[in-house]
């Protein structure tokens, strides 16, 4: 890590707590010009548990028992973070009633007492940001009944953060974070007597971000699913607050909304949730719909990638692949080795996944999680198809980013008078072993049979010439590679038909049975499902296809479908497991 990226850290920390601090004297507000309507969803389960005292973030779990949540050690920086963007706030307006309400005002006055001067941890542009839109989407909850000076304080502490955002959301770093202190910056200026000031920079700020960040297809660098909602639905907010006191969202900001809008359907499963790649979950439940609801675009994508994703659906199957070169630079601090892998569900249930983020886990599991055998893919000798460098400062955090990347990324959709097919390949495998990996996957158009190949192949004479460097390297025994499929944890599964075949319980009563041919061992193993909000991760198993490459083309050939005494449509009555599980 260069001593020029730490300083530049140990900086953007340094103006954050010197622009706090001066912005902690700013001219105190007192009450609102308007107030935007509250749009954040909380979930009432959740609520109830900070109630009784069971505080759960980033997979840690505390028992407050009546302390204020302020006083505590806290176990990791990721459990700081969640505590001091006010999300919690959400869950307790969820539940609403007078407990609900005390609580939220006694965390609350904590905060001001404690960090309202321009102290702690809390003060980033980007947490500031997702804030203030709290306390500005839950006042009518939080002022009722609070005393006239803690009011006055509420107040003077919305007035400083304000002061802040104005003078530093530029140190956000680009692509959600900005959006976030952004968003926060214009919810001020619209609302908050005193502040209108800040309102007109802030519309043309953001949709300068819109313009630098959403590209012509609706993506973003990171190519995160989730970030993408939840950049979407910051726009979506200060849309409506913009419309709300008659004011025009800048047009760059309008057009990114009708852009992303497309991406976002087509990233989406049968299931609703997103695909869970590159760092993202599959989104809050009722957010995606709020917010394509909100967007008021009905626009569809109709052919070619999202955000680099290949979406093939039929029935009620949807495959989404990995179909493009994984992010690069700053934006690959939580980018995935995921290149061709792909996810598959059938209607409610998911069947195929990714492990996906290991972030609220600890170090260990986020660096698994962004590894390729995590994913559902080909692995060759156990190397990642793109490598993770060494850490590095991304804005105030360590990261590291992804090197030796797939660069060239051919994909080719073809629709055929029974099935949906696609190809691709990449060649993050060819600078060490000369060989490239290819993929066909093809569903019917019933949605009951998905086909699929997998091929490594040297290309030309240099890429022989790497294969034969790697097979003396390993004595001729041939390159071991693994393709993997792991399954969601609620499926149950089982070797079938003198173990050449798996077969796959969905909880919907659906039954897939996946087979495959080719010079292959067929394995049921261990996997796990990395999920946000639990405490650990999920046990789940995987499918795992070994063998060895020992020429300079070889091809395994395998297929999910459902059994046949499937039915075509099944109503899938069972129920999901209860959100947050403490």
């Amino acid at each position: 890590m260069s001593k020029g990226r730490n300083w530049r850290a140990r900086q953007a920390r340094l103006l954050n707590r010197l622009h706090a601090r001066v912005a902690a004297r700013a001219r105190p507000a007192t009450g609102f010009v308007s107030q935007p309507e509250p749009r954040t969803i909380g979930y009432f389960a959740r609520g109830r548990q900070l109630i009784a005292g069971n505080v759960m973030f980033a997979g840690h779990l505390l028992e407050v028992d009546g302390a204020m949540i302020w006083d505590l050690d806290l176990p990791s920086d990721a459990f700081g973070e969640a505590l001091h963007g006010f999300g919690w706030l959400d869950d307790l307006a969820a539940v609403g009633d007078a407990k609900a309400r005390a609580l939220a005002q006694d965390w609350l006055w904590g905060w001001i007492q404690r960090y309202g001067k321009g102290t702690g941890p809390g003060w980033s542009p980007e947490l500031t940001g997702r804030r203030v839109i709290r306390w500005v989407h839950h006042a009518l909850f939080l002022l009722r009944g609070m005393e006239a000076d803690k009011a006055e304080a509420y107040y003077k502490a919305l007035a400083a953060q304000t002061t802040f955002l104005a003078r530093r959301w530029q140190g956000a770093s680009p692509g959600l974070p900005r959006f976030e202190a952004l968003t926060g910056l214009l919810y001020c200026g619209l609302s908050i007597e005193g502040m209108e000031a800040r309102a007109e920079p802030a519309r043309i700020a953001l949709g300068a971000e819109c313009a630098r960040q959403v590209d012509d297809q609706g993506g973003i660098p990171t190519r995160n699913p989730e970030e993408l909602l939840e950049v979407f639905t910051l726009l979506t907010w200060a849309q409506a607050a913009l419309e709300e006191v008659h004011k025009e969202p800048d047009p760059a900001h309008k057009a990114a909304i009708a852009r992303i809008a497309p991406t976002l359907r087509a990233l989406r499963h049968a299931d609703g949730g997103l695909a869970r790649f590159h760092g993202g979950g599959r989104g809050l439940d009722g957010r995606l719909d709020q917010a394509l609801a909100a967007s008021g675009s009905k626009k569809r994508q109709t052919e070619g990638l999202a955000m680099g994703y290949a979406r093939i659906s039929a029935a009620r199957s949807t495959v989404i692949v990995d179909a493009a070169p994984p992010p690069d630079g700053r934006a690959s601090g939580q980018a995935h080795a995921s290149t061709l892998a792909f996810e598959l569900t059938s209607g409610r249930r998911p069947l195929v996944v990714n492990c996906g983020s290991g972030a609220e886990f600890g170090e260990a599991w986020r660096r698994a999680g962004r590894a390729t055998p995590s994913h559902s893919t080909l692995c060759l000798q156990g190397y990642s198809s793109s490598r993770l460098a060494a850490e590095r400062w991304i804005g105030a955090a360590k990261r590291e980013l992804l090197e030796d990347t797939p660069r060239h990324v051919p994909v080719q959709m073809d629709h055929r008078a029974s099935s949906i097919r696609m190809e691709a390949g990449h060649d993050g495998y060819v600078q060490l072993q000369g060989l490239t990996h290819a993929r066909s996957i093809e569903l019917s158009l019933d949605g009951r049979e998905l086909k699929g190949e997998d091929y490594l192949v040297a290309l030309d004479g240099a890429a022989n010439k790497r294969f034969d460097r790697a097979m003396n390297e390993v004595k001729l025994a041939g390159l071991p590679f693994d393709i993997r499929f792991h399954l969601h944890p609620e499926v149950d599964v089982a070797l079938d038909m003198g173990g050449s075949a798996v077969s796959m319980a969905l909880r919907s009563g659906e039954i897939w049975v996946f087979r495959f041919s080719g010079k292959a061992k067929l394995d049921i193993e261990p996997s796990v499902y990395l999920e946000k909000g639990r405490m650990r991760p999920r046990a789940t198993k995987q499918i795992v296809l070994s063998g060895r490459a020992m020429d300079y083309a070889t091809r395994i050939r395998w297929s999910l479908a459902k059994a046949q005494e499937t039915a075509t449509v099944v109503r899938d009555l069972a129920k999901d497991e209860q959100e947050m599980s403490i």
